[in-house]
């Protein structure tokens, strides 16, 4: 539906809104008693009704409504202080008709190259000539500048099934998990060890295992350490003596 056939139910007026403008702009019905929010309402109903938002048709009500906003805002306003005004409300009714008109022209060519556009779908072609830059030299007289050859090679090397990658250098696991907490529980039968006599004279891979292992050891609640100061030395104990010590503290 156009918003030009809104049907509106106001106080001062009962009708479609296209009816409802050309009294307004015949002076047939005062706009000052026309309540427009009471418009913007109604349109708001009918959306919701229709539960589906139609942009064309939106745009043209705002168009049409802020016009009138426009032309009932300067009506309202004392007559002294119209005369600083650059329309007065009958040169704004003028404005308004000409904005209408303007719009629907708009609107009417908009349509015109859409249907335009719609019936010449699947015929996009190039209407212009070359550039004279293209069209100095004829393709009779055009000459290869890249041996066939070299674009066969280019594709059959893309073709081959790459070699295997070379792992060799990749370093291998050489000390296992349960290896190292093994180590560690040999170590905590004394009692109390730093963390560099565990890993004294290891690979980066086996210092790794061995936090690794210690951290596995407390979680089991065998074992505990301290670090007095930032990068210190690290105490490793047995969770009993620990909770002895702690006791007779």
């Amino acid at each position: 539906m156009r918003v030009a056939d809104l049907e509106l139910d106001l106080d001062v007026f009962a009708g479609p809104f296209d009816l409802l403008l050309t009294l307004v702009l015949r002076e047939e019905l005062d706009l000052l008693e026309v309540d427009l929010a009471d418009v913007v309402l109604t349109y708001l109903d009918h959306l919701e009704a229709r539960g589906a938002l139609d942009l064309e048709a939106a745009t043209e009500f705002l168009v049409l409504i802020a016009a009138l906003l426009e032309l009932k805002s300067r009506l309202m306003l004392p007559r002294e202080e119209m005369e600083g005004l650059e329309l007065e409300p009958a040169e704004a009714a003028e404005e308004l008709l000409a904005r209408m008109l303007e719009y629907r022209r708009f609107k009417g060519a908009a349509e015109a190259l859409r249907e335009r556009l719609e019936a010449e779908r699947g015929y996009r072609y190039r209407s212009a000539t070359l550039p004279p830059e293209l069209r100095r030299v004829s393709l009779d007289h055009a000459e290869a500048v890249y041996d066939p050859d070299l674009l066969a090679e280019a594709m059959g090397g893309l073709l081959r099934v790459p070699p295997p990658i070379d792992l060799s250098h990749v370093a291998t696991p050489k000390v296992s998990l349960a290896d190292r907490v093994t180590h560690l529980r040999s170590l905590l039968r004394r009692g109390r060890f730093t963390f560099d006599e565990a890993v004294a004279g290891a690979d980066r891979l086996t210092v790794a295992m061995t936090l690794f292992a210690l951290l596995e050891l407390y979680k089991r609640g065998e074992a505990t350490w301290e670090q007095s100061e930032p990068f210190g030395e690290i105490q490793v104990r047995a969770e009993a003596e620990a909770t002895a010590t702690a006791a007779s503290v």
